[in-house]
């Protein structure tokens, strides 16, 4: 199954989800995995560009919206329009704010509300759940 590129959401079973994934990815995306802080080659990425979800492409964040953040994984401070969705995650004994892709629900990572502005918010992604196009 492609991509889906008309907005409606991505579904796939669990056995094409580890056909399609690497095993990282799917511990990531599908398992609400968390990838070892500064493993991730997008954290260096500083091209002009978007950051797309690696599940079903999803454009996610405008590289204009990145920062170093110091914590070891991609952030972020705002994601495109309709491109994310939210949902409050209390494992681990704590509380805090989930992101998943809105087409395909892939587990992204985190928001937190300690970022720069302008909108004071810290998206920290995990990498390998995510691509990178460059701009052109």
């Amino acid at each position: 199954m492609a991509a889906n590129d008309t907005g409606t959401a991505e579904t796939r079973t669990d056995a094409e989800w580890r056909r399609i994934l690497t095993p990282q990815a799917y511990r990531v995306l599908r398992e609400h995995g968390t990838e070892r802080p500064g493993t991730s080659p997008l954290n260096q990425e500083k091209r002009a560009g978007t950051f797309t979800c690696a599940g079903c492409g999803q454009p996610l964040f405008d590289s204009a919206t990145k920062f170093e953040s110091g914590t070891g994984w991609p952030s972020f401070t705002a994601p495109l329009d309709g491109a994310v969705e939210t949902q409050t995650d209390r494992s681990f004994f704590m509380t805090r704010t989930e992101v998943h892709c809105a087409r395909c629900q892939g587990h992204l990572g985190h928001v937190f509300d300690d970022g720069p502005a302008p909108t004071g918010l810290r998206y920290c992604m995990n990498g390998v759940a995510m691509g990178f196009e460059p701009e052109g």
